[in-house]
């Protein structure tokens, strides 16, 4: 679902960048409101569930992948509002550090899948949760609901992105310059993979997570109940299991091929027989590890040292906004 370099036209990435300007802005403001500084860290490590499972490719018959993102889980322990800042981080530092998804359609790429996702996502669990005897069978149930529609919500967007550029921009000779499926062809194929497969990832990634959270780190998350110890030893279980999920990311690596839209402009110029312009002469930006690869490292040593650094880096960021952040006051 990350939209890659020069699939949007560069006006249709500055619409997106400057819809998302208002948006990060109450999103930063409802966060001071309403994530206290000592739980700012473990939004960090929310986000780090985020980067992770989008790293964890799945096939789909046809030589396409695909993946989750986690938004829907984020929100429900962290808030909406939370959610849309940890996603937009994790999605900036994949476009910058690894090429996943273009630099130009960060603004695309958050409005999708920080914005869209999550606000869907915690709007679908909370009227469900209200509406039922809130036991943690009907909490896992409402957010496996919630989080499907959710990521099928956020690909139907970026479906609509992607094929409303031929319909807007052409050559002369009626060739489209950015990506070349229309409409009928981008909002079929990319909601075939995330209405079966990709769909049921992030239902399964975020209901996973969210019951092993419950039971065996309850403190994890903005909502702590009073007789919860809320300590560091006390979220252990959550730090391990962000080890594993970075030790079985190389899991990612048997995926074969492209997920629908994230072609090479030469695996794109095959299949549909010309190069677009505005692919083949857009701005590119050299990642510095592209594609989850690091020098001569083999690939499984590349995508799980691409997952420490960037699992390190979500740590350090939401670590530096704690710190920058004013301590809560007491007025016990």
């Amino acid at each position: 679902m990350h939209i890659p370099e020069n699939y949007l036209s560069p006006s249709t990435c500055g619409v997106f960048g400057l819809a998302m300007i208002p948006i990060w802005a109450h999103a930063i403001k409802k966060v001071r409101a309403t994530v206290p500084r000592e739980k700012m860290p473990l939004l960090g490590v929310a986000a780090a569930f985020c980067f992770l499972a989008m790293m964890f490719n799945i096939p789909l018959p046809g030589g396409t992948t695909g993946h989750a993102v986690c938004g829907t889980l984020i929100a429900i322990l962290f808030g909406p509002w939370a959610a849309t800042i940890a996603v937009s981080i994790a999605l900036i530092i994949q476009a910058v550090f690894f090429g996943d998804g273009g630099i130009l359609a960060i603004g695309a790429n958050c409005f999708n899948m920080a914005f869209v996702l999550p606000l869907v996502g915690f709007g679908i669990y909370s009227f469900i949760v209200g509406r039922t005897k809130k036991t943690l069978v009907s909490e896992l149930a409402a957010a496996g609901v919630a989080s499907y529609v959710a990521i099928n919500a956020a690909a139907l967007c970026a479906a609509i992105e992607f094929g409303v550029q031929p319909l807007l921009f052409t050559d002369a000779a009626g060739q489209a310059l950015y990506c070349p499926y229309p409409l009928w062809i981008s909002v079929p194929a990319m909601m075939v993979g995330h209405l079966t497969i990709f769909g049921a990832a992030e239902v399964v990634f975020t209901v996973g997570i969210l019951a092993f959270v419950r039971k065996a780190a309850p403190s994890f998350g903005v909502e702590t109940a009073v007789d919860k110890p809320t300590g560091a030893k006390a979220l252990t279980p959550v730090y391990v299991l962000v080890a594993a999920l970075v030790a079985l990311t190389p899991l990612g690596l048997l995926a074969e091929g492209d997920a629908w839209g994230e072609w090479s402009t030469e695996d794109l110029a095959e299949m549909v027989g010309y190069t677009p312009v505005g692919l083949g002469d857009g701005w590119e930006w050299s990642s510095f590890m592209p594609d989850y690869s690091i020098g001569g490292l083999p690939d499984i040593a590349g995508y799980l040292l691409s997952a420490v650094i960037g699992v390190a880096l979500l740590v350090i960021v939401f670590r530096l906004v704690a710190a920058a952040m004013k301590p809560s006051v007491s007025f016990d």
